[in-house]
């Protein structure tokens, strides 16, 4: 068996479907797709165009794509209004993976597009990397909705299909941010940068962008997002007050590099990066970690979704009310598990296995305490509901009619009392009870 052919620096072999494609990619750059043959003169050329940064747009796929495949969709999205009106920063993070997708499954045709294709097809190289798998995933759906608008199909076969679950970025503990600032004084840069992640609540890409002319008389900083383009005033806290009263001012940008210019917002992340790890902590405390940190602080401090919203910028309510239930349930376990401790303290107990929330009865009481249950007639001897108990206790054939039994009660208790029953009944009740024995 002979050995493949050495390819040159940066040219890569990649293996889709049962196809070999040559592509030039410098470290984790985009790929650009070259020629088949690298013994052609059309390989070489690509080759040293791509090698120089000279990448042209002359492949045949993009010129004139074939109508109704992925590529042409791409085309076709790429010059509609909604891509048009992206952010440049948007418009790249779209066009990278955009580029990826024509690259792979340009030729396949938008109709042919089933939920098991795409899953086993564009997403399952995306196994060990659900952040790409995501990201692609959104993106197609893009093409879909835009491929159902303008009428190429007429459902979307990406229904169903569930997201790829991500490790959410966490926030910093208490612990680690005095880790942190133990590691790095407050005149350093890297703890001026620490502080305004921590005490604006801002993402890299608007912290590596805040320049001294953002700070206000009244010790406020004014920041306009990148990611939403919303504009916030944000008062400066104490903390950071103290680290820009040491900063030098020496650049435009609050934060320089080492030959003092501005950072790239990948450089600045890096530069961060390895700040954290000199510090000791681990690695899955990140930059980002402390956006979140500033939204637990502010709902521990009881600040409510709409106070959170004003400080990071969120659009909706969702990410913020999730800080403030985090704070809930962390407060609400603690009032729980004093309530236990107290419990436990006391001794005395709320509930009983036996029957919960019932009243506890003494075992310990002597035949003579117990108290036998009598009846109405017995507890009242006098009274003529004696009579009617003792009636009906008698046997079935012995028993008198009720009407009967009602009135010898009646007569036991004017003989008992002597009372004259002129006088204490009259004639309308009298009547009654007879009236009732003669209608039976």
């Amino acid at each position: 068996m002979s050995m493949p052919r050495r390819l040159p620096p940066y040219v890569e072999r990649n293996h889709v479907k049962g196809h070999t494609y040559l592509s030039f990619r410098r470290g984790k750059g985009r790929r650009i797709r070259l020629p088949d043959d690298p013994t052609s003169p059309e390989f070489m050329s690509a080759y040293q165009s791509a090698l120089l940064g000279q990448v042209t747009t002359s492949r045949p796929e993009i010129r004139s794509p074939v109508q109704g495949t992925i590529s042409a969709l791409i085309a076709s999205y790429m010059r509609s209004s909604e891509y048009i009106g992206l952010r440049k920063t948007s418009k790249e993070g779209y066009g990278r993976r955009l580029e990826a997708l024509r690259i792979e499954h340009g030729h396949r045709t938008v109709a042919g597009l089933t939920r098991e294709r795409i899953i086993t097809g564009i997403l399952q190289p995306f196994a060990d990397r659900p952040g790409a798998a995501l990201d692609t995933l959104k993106k197609l759906r893009i093409l879909i909705r835009h491929a159902i608008n303008i009428g190429w199909v007429k459902h979307d076969p990406s229904l169903g299909i569930k997201r790829p679950k991500l490790q959410r970025i966490r926030s910093w503990t208490e612990d680690e941010i005095e880790l942190f600032r133990k590691k790095w004084p407050l005149e350093t840069k890297q703890r001026l940068a620490f502080e305004l992640f921590l005490n604006t609540g801002q993402r890299r890409s608007d912290v590596v962008r805040m320049a001294w002319s953002h700070i206000t008389p009244e010790n406020r900083i004014a920041v306009a997002q990148q990611k939403t383009g919303r504009r916030l005033l944000i008062p400066l806290h104490r903390d950071l007050l103290s680290a820009l009263a040491v900063a030098k001012r020496d650049h435009v940008s609050i934060i320089t590099t080492a030959y003092g210019q501005s950072f790239s917002v990948d450089g600045f992340s890096q530069w961060m990066r390895d700040a954290i790890t000199d510090a000791g902590l681990p690695l899955d405390c990140q930059p980002h970690g402390l956006r979140k940190a500033t939204g637990r602080r502010l709902a521990e401090a009881g600040a409510t979704a709409k106070m959170i919203m004003s400080v990071l910028g969120h659009t909706t309510l969702a990410e913020a009310e999730r800080y403030t239930e985090e704070a809930d349930q962390a407060s609400l376990a603690v009032d729980a598990l004093a309530r236990l401790e107290g419990h436990k303290a006391n001794g005395l107990p709320q509930t009983q296995s036996a029957g919960l929330g019932k009243p506890t009865k003494s075992s310990k009481k002597s035949a003579g305490e117990r108290q036998t249950w009598r009846s109405l007639g017995e507890s009242y001897p006098c009274s003529p509901w004696r009579a009617i108990a003792a009636e009906l206790a008698a046997p079935v054939s012995h028993q008198k009619r009720p009407e009967q039994t009602a009135t010898n009660a009646i007569e036991t208790e004017r003989k008992s009392r002597k009372i004259n029953e002129p006088d204490q009944y009259p004639p309308a009740h009298t009547g009654l009870v007879a009236g009732s024995s003669r209608e039976s």
